[in-house]
């Protein structure tokens, strides 16, 4: 079984290909809100997760940001910033990509402020 800190780090390699689709597609303006946000939650999500499981905080699969925010809080572990702006992406959430529902336009600068400072944090973290 991998190390803690060797999946924490694997987490956040994979939200960095979260991040890169989402500065990509955030650029377009063609490209509807879901798919940009959809991306940007999954970068937090995974940033988050990654440090819950560096500080070994099991965990149900989920993609509910204020789930994984509760478990930090609840192991007294810090929070991650901009925790507004992090309530914004998510009704991103995979369920978001599969059913009709209607959401807030998503501020894509907003978003773009979110996931780099939600980015850094996590890198502290887990370093």
């Amino acid at each position: 079984m991998k190390r803690p800190e060797d999946l924490a780090r694997r987490f956040l390699a994979l939200a960095d290909r979260d991040i890169r689709a989402f500065r990509k597609l955030s650029d377009d303006p063609e490209i509807d809100d879901e798919v940009v946000g959809f991306h940007a939650q999954q970068a937090v999500e995974k940033c988050l997760k990654a440090v819950l499981i560096k500080h070994r905080i099991e965990q149900r699969k989920t993609h509910d940001l204020q789930r994984l925010i509760d478990l930090l809080t609840e192991n007294n572990l810090p929070s991650p910033p901009l925790r507004d702006g992090i309530d914004t992406l998510g009704p991103f959430a995979v369920e978001l990509r599969y059913d009709f529902i209607s959401t807030e336009p998503l501020d894509r600068e907003q978003a773009r402020t979110v996931v780099a400072a939600v980015r850094s944090w996590a890198e502290q973290q887990v370093s």
